[in-house]
Formats: C-alpha cells, sequence, structure tokens
C-alpha cells in the first residue's frame, strides 16, 4: 500500500510553508495539484522536483479510482490545492474518502487555513464556531441565510470580493445592522486588512473603498 497526503501550502507568505511539507513533496512520487501552473512556481520556488498531475473540482470525480489504485500499488502521493489546506473548499475530499474507504493511509499534515487567523482576530467568540464556507449562488441561498441568522455560535464565510457587498448587504437584512462583523482580505499578504463593526459600518467601509483579493467573513452568532 501507498500513502497519500494532504499538504497545506501558503495562503500568501511563503515563509509559512513548513520544513516537514518541503519535505515530503520531495519524497513522494507525484505531487496532486488543484492548478500545475500555480503550483509549479511554488514547487520551482522550494526546488522541488517532484512530477505534477492535475487533480481539481472538474476532473476529481474521473481520477479518483485511477489514483486509489495507484496508491494500492505502492505510489505514494501529495495532494496540494492552490492556497490553504485540501478539501476545506478546495479538492481533497473525494480522493480521501475513497482512500479512507480502500484502508490506505492518509495522513494530513498541520498548516496554513485561512480561516483560523481571521476568526482568532476577529474579537468575536471562537470557543464555538461553524465554518460555512463559500453560500449558496442563487438555489437555497435565503434559506441558508435564514437558519444562519438563527445560529448562536460564531459563523465563518469565504466570499470573492466582487460577491461581499451582496453578501454584507444580505448580512444587514437578515442579522440585522447591529450585528457584529469582521472581514479579513488578503491575509498574510502585504496589503492584509481586517475591517471590523457592525454588519452596516462594514458595508459602508467596502462600497467607499471596493475589496481585492480573497476575503473572510466572520459573523458573531445571534444572542
Amino acid at each position: 500500500m501507498g500513502k497519500l497526503y494532504l499538504v497545506p501550502t501558503p495562503i500568501g507568505n511563503l515563509e509559512d510553508m513548513t520544513l516537514r511539507a518541503i519535505r515530503i513533496l520531495k519524497e513522494v512520487d507525484v505531487v496532486l495539484a488543484e492548478d500545475t501552473r500555480t503550483s509549479g512556481k511554488l514547487l520551482q520556488h522550494f526546488e522541488i522536483g517532484t512530477p505534477m498531475q492535475s487533480h481539481h473540482m472538474h476532473n476529481e470525480h474521473k481520477t479518483v479510482d485511477a489514483l486509489v489504485k495507484r496508491l494500492k500499488a505502492g505510489e505514494t502521493m501529495a495532494l496540494i490545492s492552490d492556497a490553504g489546506t485540501p478539501a476545506i473548499s478546495d479538492p481533497g475530499f473525494l480522493l480521501t474518502r475513497a482512500c479512507v474507504e480502500n484502508q490506505i493511509a492518509v495522513d494530513c499534515l498541520p498548516g496554513a487555513t485561512a480561516f483560523v487567523p481571521a476568526l482568532v482576530n476577529s474579537g468575536l467568540p471562537n470557543d464555538k464556531f461553524i465554518f460555512e464556507g463559500f453560500l449558496p449562488v442563487k438555489k437555497g441561498r435565503q434559506t441558508r441565510l435564514l437558519l444562519l441568522a438563527e445560529e448562536t455560535r460564531t459563523i465563518i464565510l469565504y466570499e470573492s470580493p466582487h460577491k461581499l457587498l451582496k453578501t454584507l448587504s444580505q448580512l444587514v437584512e437578515y442579522f440585522g445592522a447591529d450585528r457584529l462583523v469582521s472581514v479579513s482580505r488578503e491575509l498574510t499578504k502585504l496589503y492584509e486588512e481586517t475591517v471590523r463593526g457592525t454588519a452596516t459600518e462594514v458595508l459602508e467601509h467596502y462600497t467607499a473603498k471596493p475589496p481585492k483579493g480573497e476575503i473572510v467573513i466572520v459573523v458573531a452568532g445571534k444572542k
């Protein structure tokens, strides 16, 4: 039997790559990458010459069986996403589940993921929280927002910059204008920023200053 490694990669700052992650990526037989062009730059930076293979949301359903056969034959593989920890709003779950079902060893390395620093520096309670990832784009979005509006734990959302104003507007509508919100963007990068306040205040800020970069929204639970 081979082994599958889930290897987190930096979400921005390359100094967040761990020594163990670099070693594993050098030692495995193949690196499964969400985008080989993006990951190619990362591997080149750390002088990692391991062959890469594309593994992303559009082909993972078709490639899982073949990858499991190769793992059973003794190959070792490392799965990486473009940034952060695989399977957290990125490909990884299907292959991990298949490995577990086939008694193939899976080892997930600790490392970078965007929602943890966003939650911790939000100033909102982090003893109990739920991670929602991206909200539904259309179907089911209103239903989800209505459910989350009643959630008492801190809520973590991912959002793209061009949809942030819509989501903040809906937080005001469904959660109330005074619900506390923290928006972190460009985490670990040069222009990292966290804006905290009520849903209305944060909406006003980004209405006046359109956002750029990857975004994490942390919302206080209902009192």
